[in-house]
């Protein structure tokens, strides 16, 4: 028995990946993020950077957390907000799911949400968004958690590369991931390359905004990573190599993953997968890669990641 529901976050499965990972191709190992309780990878991040403001005394008895965020951060720390008794005030966009949206309000976050045209998620969009957030953090016993700047988050993933190393049996050639703050690469890979100093680390970033890869910002449709420009969390030596994922490609095989698998998660771990197939390739038979199902599918049924695929299929 668990004393409350932050024990139940961390310690999820890792399952082999089959149908879709084509014959020649080294294993793939993916990590099922979403049986955290929110269904996000996320609340490894919250609990830690909450307990840590909570120790050193940035967040005091009565405190208001305050962030910016796509979604499953916010439903995160509204959830450990919950358990630990503050408020917090959420700053989003429409640009978001919908369903990330109610998730966090049904944890009893305060919502905020900036002007979205419609354009996607933009460079432009998260500079609203944490200038908004940085303006309701301007009051007495406010705690602006700010997560692209915040390193307490990179321990909250340290349990999780432990776990997949545990998990591999310490045979682990490649680690894929997709790039949003940053912290989850970092806190994963550090870990893995400290056991073995020769894994492979492959990020991942959105194909129609590919500035890690000293491409251009532009607009796309990957919820939770690609913020337009580099996070200051990135870490660009632990990188071996950056590869960029279409929006196009990220949904496709994140449906595949559904329908072949089983599977059911957003589009970037649709994205880690697509990118762990291209390293999978280049590694062959004999090599073991490990990837991240970020959240799950359910944060995504009304967006056309999934929504039109139930009017195509219906009757």
């Amino acid at each position: 028995m668990r004393a409350n529901i932050l024990q139940s976050i961390g310690n999820t499965s890792l399952v082999p990946l089959h149908r879709v990972v084509p014959e020649g191709c080294a294993q793939i190992f993916a990590k099922a993020e979403w049986e955290n309780p929110t269904g996000s990878m996320k609340d490894r991040m919250a609990l830690a950077v909450i307990s840590r403001a909570e120790a050193d005394g940035r967040l005091r008895p009565g405190g208001t957390v305050v962030e910016y965020t796509g979604g499953s951060t916010g439903a995160s720390l509204a959830l450990v907000c919950a358990a630990k008794g503050y408020p917090i005030h959420v700053v989003s966009s429409r640009a978001f799911s919908q369903e990330k949206l109610d998730h966090m309000v049904a944890y009893g976050a305060k919502l905020t949400l900036v002007p979205y045209d419609g354009g996607g998620i933009t460079k432009q969009l998260f500079l609203d968004m944490i200038e908004a957030a940085r303006k309701l953090s301007a009051v007495p016993n406010a705690h602006f958690n700010d997560q692209l700047h915040n390193t307490d988050s990179i321990a909250g993933y340290s349990s999780l590369g432990e776990e997949i190393w545990r998990q591999m049996d310490g045979k682990v050639d490649a680690f894929v991931h997709s790039i949003g703050t940053g912290a989850s690469l970092r806190g994963v890979a550090t870990v893995l390359r400290r056991h073995n100093p020769k894994v492979r680390i492959v990020a991942a970033e959105p194909g129609e905004s590919p500035v890690l890869s000293g491409g251009k910002p532009g607009a796309h449709d990957i919820e939770g990573i690609g913020i337009g420009y580099t996070p200051p969390l990135w870490d660009p030596k632990l990188a071996d190599q950056v590869l960029a994922v279409k929006t196009s490609d990220a949904k496709d095989m994140a449906r595949r993953l559904a329908r072949e698998e089983g599977i059911f998660a957003g589009t970037s771990s649709g994205g880690n997968v697509h990118a762990a197939v291209r390293v999978a390739r280049e590694l062959g038979p004999a090599a073991r890669v490990a990837t991240l199902m970020v959240d799950s599918g359910l944060k995504y049924v009304s967006t056309d990641l999934y929504h039109n695929e139930s009017r195509h299929n219906a009757g």
